[in-house]
């Protein structure tokens, strides 16, 4: 099978679960190690035993497809929110991915079905609560797969409605699934939620980083800041990787700038750590976030099951399922992420003062108009809420299974605040473009570098320059939705 990345995400998933089909070979051959681990007399944990705190009852041969039915019913116990469908179908793929490398066990009939729902769309409906991220991400992935046996819901097909797993089978003309032994603790076990946030998250932050940067140029640009902090030599001499990439996008940003040469003799010796410090801040920020996806290429491209079924025959129980690499990253990540939220709303807060020729509160005529001030609080306000979203979650454990399961790692809580404070960052960044774009009107007909007019020619072919109060609210969903699709970034800005 092919490795998944992040950067690729999308096309890796599908050209690896395109194969499935067509090489099963791996899971008969795991499957079949499982028939015959049945046929030895032996126990072996959640196939012929209870789970959890019941792993020392045995059960009968006769009720082996019971006990995994009842797997599935009794662990669906989810509440809340639903997680996003791009998260769910992404938890989907991510759990055949896992089950395809062929060390878990699962029956073919199980197996295929579960691929045909990824294959015809069909998404499941999973409550975003329940998971303490050990034992793999039980109760959401109970919620994925309970649509095999015609329990549970789907997303309908715009995914602005839900159906029961009962029609989602007739609408691919199926039957429900009899699971075999093994089956349903299959399905259940593995990290799917946490790498599913995971996954999302940081696909959208390679372009948030980027976009940082191009923002944190126009804003220096605007305040007609110095390109002093930026040059290489600097960097070298402290030479962090990331700080060495941000410092050569805003080199790239800045090139050519007609602002920066009417300025450059001004006497002014340095500017606030908002624009000097970019590259150690936003460097820093982008160092997390690759290593959170070093982590999370491997976590995907493992399998996060137990038991495990190993190539002899042998059938391991381990802790592959516990969700601490992943707690920590995104824990950090969230940090990371948050800093870019921070230092963005100083440079927002700079634009307004008046500094430099540009007029106060970044309109003419105020009084009357209240100008650009209330936007900062939009994103003073992102930025204090992240402060509390990113007290760490992978910090706390509270035992479960009657002390079973002692330890936990709380990841699924580090994955649903790493989505907000993802999409509170996005915001905070927006509130910088709206700002920063307005007040580079103020220094036409001076033109900025050229990648940095790029993105503000690209801006106002959707927001006009303000001149007068309005509705800001729209516009900043605007721009946000424009620096989700990287529509104002350039190739080279890396």
């Amino acid at each position: 099978m092919h490795n998944l990345t992040i950067a690729n995400f999308d096309h890796d998933l599908a050209r690896s679960l395109q194969q499935i089909r067509g090489n099963p070979e791996r899971l008969h051959a795991s499957r079949a190690h499982v028939e015959r681990a049945l046929l030895d007399g032996k126990a072996y944990y959640g196939i012929n035993t209870g789970f959890g705190a019941l792993a020392n009852r045995r059960i009968d041969d006769s009720a082996l497809a019971d006990l995994q039915r009842n797997l599935l019913l009794s662990h669906a116990c989810g509440v809340g929110e639903p997680v996003p469908p791009a998260i769910s179908r992404i938890m989907l793929g991510l759990k055949l991915h896992s089950l395809s490398l062929g060390f878990s066990g699962i029956s073919w009939p199980t197996f295929e079905l579960l691929l045909t729902f990824w294959e015809q769309q069909i998404t499941p409906w999973i409550p975003s609560r329940g998971s303490l991220g050990a034992s793999g991400d039980l109760a959401p992935l109970a919620h994925l797969a309970l649509p095999l046996i015609g329990r549970g819901r789907v997303w309908g097909e715009q995914h602005d409605s839900v159906i029961n797993g009962a029609e989602a089978l007739l609408q691919c003309q199926r039957e429900p699934v009899k699971l075999a032994a093994k089956d349903g603790l299959a399905l259940i076990n593995g990290t799917q939620l946490m790498s599913g946030y995971g996954v999302y998250v940081l696909q959208r932050a390679l372009t948030l980083m980027r976009n940082a940067d191009l923002l944190a140029a126009m804003s220096l640009e605007a305040l007609q800041g110095s390109a002093q902090p930026f040059d290489a030599r600097v960097h070298a001499l402290r030479p962090h990787a990331g700080q060495q990439q941000v410092a050569a996008n805003i080199r790239r940003l800045l090139a050519d700038s007609e602002i920066l040469d009417s300025h450059r003799d001004c006497g002014k010796v340095q500017d606030p750590y908002c624009l000097r410090c970019v590259p150690q801040v936003h460097g820093a920020s982008r160092q997390a976030i690759q290593h959170a996806i070093d982590i999370m290429e491997t976590e995907i491209n493992s399998v996060t099951d137990n038991p495990l079924v190993m190539d002899n025959g042998d059938i391991v129980s381990a802790g592959n399922f516990h969700g601490q690499p992943l707690a920590l990253a995104m824990d950090y990540t969230a940090i990371a992420l948050a800093e870019l939220a921070s230092i963005s709303e100083r440079r927002t807060y700079l634009l307004l003062e008046g500094h430099d020729g540009l007029p106060r509160l970044l309109m003419q005529d105020t009084g009357v108009n209240s100008g650009f001030m209330i936007p900062q609080y939009t994103a003073a306000a992102l930025v204090s809420e992240n402060k509390v979203l990113c007290h760490p979650a992978s910090v706390d454990s509270i035992p479960s299974s009657l002390g079973q399961e002692d330890h936990v790692s709380m990841g699924s809580i580090s994955a649903l605040k790493l989505l907000q404070v993802l999409q509170n960052t996005e915001w905070a960044l927006a509130v910088e473009l709206l700002t920063s774009a307005q007040a580079l009107d103020f220094r036409l007909p001076l033109k900025p570098g050229a990648h940095v007019a790029h993105a503000h020619a690209r801006m106002r072919e959707h927001i006009q320059h303000a001149d007068s109060d309005y509705e800001v609210g729209s516009d900043i969903e605007l721009c946000a939705q424009l620096l989700r699709e990287g529509a104002l970034l350039a190739p080279d800005i890396l």
